[in-house]
């Protein structure tokens, strides 16, 4: 499978708001049942485990007009809810059977409130994300919301969770993972071999296939990655912070590379790599999964940071493991954590010198040359001063 096959594949799952590959995974065997997940993060094994398909819901983006959204949200938040119902409310969310809402903001917590007056046919779960600084408590609280998740998803899609099953979609997903990780090392340590641009789709369509297909490309494009490694490039490197939730444009994306950057680290889709490590197997799998996330989840804003130097050292440590040469704060309008975050997360990297920008985005921004003009201007100073 050719490189170009891959991101052929890749770019029309993500073009496609109308989730062809979820529906048709669901009609190849009668009684298959799908359930949906908005971001930062969700257990996505205890969706497998349960015999369902998990489907990342990430909006609409810039190919969507919306509508209906607009009349559940006032002007003075994100984006992300409205393209979210308008989805919902065009039907394109009607094959699935459960929707999961993290903790992420107070946004993200009213459209689960709306979701139950919408569609009350389908399984809706807030997920309170433990945000407590004892582990210990953490991982305790933890397992009881996996335990309920379990019950709940096993009597929707009529295959209860075993043991054995939980074991399997660890397993599962941590190969995925793992192969995340590869891709990422592979951007870090080479950014002209994976441009973000492709990694990005790659990453946004294993959100709504069945997990061996996502597996099976990520193979594909890494293996095609280094039989065609491509002209090495000098541009400024870059950590991207702030896009965890609301996604942004791919031609945004495509905007910062071609206006002098490599992006080296970014928080895109972090679910795909919030737990750092594999999950082990060996134990009580609930038990597993509750400590992994209490102990080893990725550092971001929706997150309680009991430390607090921790938001100041944050992105030094980013910078050093990914060696980059800046940061650009791109954070959605209207993101609370993002935004509150920000003047944290910059002090700290300033106090290092480490030279940053900022700017905000919707995921239906349609003109980037600002954003341009600003990301070439930051390359174009890193150049020539950064080692003054």
């Amino acid at each position: 499978m050719t490189r170009k096959n891959v991101l052929d594949w890749a770019f029309e799952i993500y073009q496609d708001l109308d989730f062809g590959a979820a529906r048709a995974w669901l009609d190849a065997s009668p009684g298959r049942k799908a359930a949906g997940y908005l971001p930062v993060y969700a257990p996505r094994e205890i969706i497998r485990a349960a015999g369902m398909l998990p489907v990342g819901i990430h909006g609409g983006g810039e190919r969507l007009e919306i509508i209906k959204g607009d009349a559940f949200y006032q002007s003075y938040i994100c984006h992300l809810p409205r393209s979210v119902v308008e989805l919902a409310e065009s039907r394109r969310l009607a094959f699935l059977s459960a929707m999961l809402f993290p903790a992420t903001c107070d946004v993200i917590r009213n459209l689960s409130g709306v979701w139950q007056l919408l569609y009350p046919q389908i399984y809706v779960r807030y997920l309170d994300l433990p945000q407590v600084p004892e582990p210990e408590i953490a991982a305790s609280f933890w397992r009881e919301e996996l335990e309920t998740l379990t019950r709940d998803l096993g009597e929707v899609s009529g295959t209860p969770a075993t043991t054995e099953s939980l074991r399997e979609a660890i397993a599962a997903f941590n190969e995925a993972r793992a192969l995340v990780r590869e891709l990422y090392r592979a951007r870090r340590e080479a950014p002209w071999r994976l441009p973000t641009e492709e990694l990005y789709v790659l990453m946004r369509a294993g959100e709504v296939v069945p997990l061996e297909e996502f597996i099976e490309k990520m193979r594909a494009y890494l293996a095609a990655t280094e039989s065609e490694p491509g002209r090495v490039l000098d541009r400024a490197r870059v950590v991207v912070v702030g896009a965890f939730c609301e996604q942004p444009p791919l031609g945004l994306v495509k905007t910062i590379e071609r206006a002098g950057c490599f992006i080296v680290d970014d928080d895109f889709l972090l679910g795909n790599r919030m737990i750092e490590g594999d999950i082990p197997l060996d134990g009580d799998p609930l038990d597993n999964l509750a400590r992994a996330f209490t102990r080893h989840a990725v550092k971001t804003s929706t997150l309680y940071e009991g430390d607090p130097e921790g938001k100041h050292r944050l992105l030094r440590e980013k910078v050093a493991v990914a060696r980059a040469d800046g940061i650009i704060f791109a954070a959605a309008s209207f993101c609370d954590p993002a935004l509150l975050d920000r003047p944290m997360l910059r002090a700290g990297a300033e106090k290092a010198g480490i030279p940053c920008i900022a700017f905000q985005f919707a995921e239906n921004t349609g003109q980037f040359q600002q954003f341009r003009e600003q990301a070439g201007t930051f390359a174009d100073s890193i150049k020539l001063w950064g080692g003054a």
